[in-house]
Formats: structure tokens, sequence, C-alpha cells
């Protein structure tokens, strides 16, 4: 469980290479001139900024790619995405710029913690277990959606027996897969097999190359491996536990509050939806930027 999102995804799909297998890392994708070349400084935002961050004049992020169309490399190698360019939206009303760099996923939130990082941007769900080593300003509403291979009906509330792919260390690795397990066996039918990958890229393929009977991963995630498969998957089932999105920072850092604080003005003034909406999400925004607001 890491978002939710329903709306069809407004990126130009990939094409499949001969191999069957899809890759996230993108020819094309929206266009037109950048939404945050608007933004102006936000001054009661960036007094919120802790001082070390101020001086640099920039946040050090912490991105694991690729996980289209959230955060993903374009053909020429650069990390761009949905949250890269709300980031740098937020970054400007601060003052500052963004420097990205790639890590494992599971390896985001210790690194912020350690202050290798300032902030993680991987599509982090905010809930109460992580909130206890960060914290969290929300920006995105999403939920967990099931894909299969074309042509095969899978039920995630039934998928006792099945392979199910899982990008390791997701709340569909930790939570959903093994929740939805223990139903069955408890129900005295045989357990779904988790099946883990260090990429999304990577669950992905082995659903449309056959070798999973389906994967769990984020809604908007799910829609757009959908229909950048060109017909090899499907739907399957239907978005629930719709949860938030928030970017972890150190545990009380003034940094969660500048970004939050940054974060509403461009929701207030119609910015954030524009970004949505070039990236084909609105059914994920918010009106609200909360500080930890882990529903669970």
């Amino acid at each position: 469980m890491r978002r939710q999102l329903t709306a069809v995804v407004a990126v130009a799909a990939a094409v499949i290479s001969l191999s069957a297998c899809a890759s996230n890392k993108e020819t094309s994708g929206p266009t037109g001139a950048s939404v945050s070349a608007t933004v102006s400084a936000n001054d009661a935002a960036i007094a919120l900024l802790p001082a070390k961050i101020k001086t640099a004049g920039k946040l050090i992020v912490g991105v694991n790619v690729p996980y289209s169309p959230n955060e993903y490399k374009d053909s020429s190698g650069k990390i761009v995405g949905f949250d890269v360019d709300l980031l740098d939206a937020v970054a400007k009303g601060l003052g500052l710029t963004t420097q990205y760099t790639e890590a494992d996923f599971s390896k985001i939130i210790p690194a912020v913690q350690a202050g290798t990082y300032d902030v993680g941007m991987s599509s982090f769900t905010d809930t109460k277990e992580r909130e206890q080593t960060v914290d969290f300003a929300t920006y995105f509403s999403a939920g967990i959606l099931w894909a299969a291979p074309a042509g095969k009906t899978v039920d995630p509330n039934n998928a006792c027996g099945l392979k199910v792919a899982v990008q390791t260390t997701t709340t569909e690795d930790t939570d959903d897969v093994p929740g939805k397990s223990k139903a069955c066996t408890t129900a005295g039918k045989p357990a779904i097999i988790k099946v883990q990958f260090d990429s999304q890229d990577d669950a992905t393929n082995a659903v449309v190359l056959g070798k999973v009977d389906a994967m769990s991963a984020d809604s908007p995630v799910t829609a757009y491996a959908i229909k950048q498969a060109a017909g090899k998957l499907t739907q399957a089932g239907a978005v629930f536990e719709s949860a938030p999105y928030g970017w972890p920072v150190a545990k009380g850092s003034t940094l969660a509050q500048a970004l939050q604080k940054s974060l509403q003005t461009l929701i207030d003034d119609g910015t954030y939806g524009k970004i949505c909406e070039k990236w084909g999400v609105q059914t994920g925004e918010i009106k609200t930027s909360q500080i930890n607001g882990a529903t669970s």
C-alpha cells in the first residue's frame, strides 16, 4: 500500500520489447512548460527551513527509480515524474534547488535519519510505523491495485496458492500480500507465494512474461504499467486501502513544516492541481497537506 489512483496516466506508453519485457525508462512524457516556472518564493515557509539547508540552498533528495509515473528516468537518463515536478515546485517556493540521488528503496529512510539525505522522495506511504522514525509532510492520496496477465482472472481477495510479485520493502511486500496470505492459511487454503523483486520494473516484467500470476503495487503505478504493456496486462480487482503519500524527513526537523507550508500554498493557488493534471493523476489530489497524517 503506497497510493490510490484510477485515472489513466497521461504519459506516453513505452514500446514493449520483443522479449515482452516492460521498461519504466520512458522515451517521452508529458510535454509543455514547467508548471514550477511560475512559483514564487514563500517567505513564511522559508523561515521554517533548518539553517543548514537554507545555507546550502538545496535539498538533497534520496529517490528510488523506476516507479512510473511518479519517478523514473527519461531517455536521456534524467530523473523525471510527477513526484519530481511537485517537489521541484515546493523547493522553488522555499528558495531551494533539488539534487536527486538514487538509492535502494529500503535505504532511503535510514539515510534520511542519518542526515545523508534531507528528504526522501519515492512514493512513501505515510504509516504510523514509519512515523516512529521519521516525520512526513503528506502530498497525495494513493491505494493498492493488482494486475494480472491479459486473459487471466485474479481476485486479490482470493489469490490463495498464486504467485504474486511485489517490490521489496514496499507496503505491498510487508502488509498487503502477507495479510491476504494469512487469511488464506487461516481459512485452510494454500498461502500466497510472494515473489520479491528489487525494482518495480522487474516485478512488472515477471507478470508480463507469465512468471507470476499477478502483481501488487500502488494504484498509479499499476495503472501506468497496464497502459504501458500494450494489452499484455489487465487490472485485477479494484483500488483499495487508500492512504497518504508523504515526504520523509528527520524526526523533529522543521523541514517537515517548511515542505508542508510551501505545498499548501501550491494547493491553494492551483499550481498543485496543474501538476496533477499534467501527469493525469487528479483523482489522488489532496486539499490539505498534513504533518504525519498516517491512517494506519
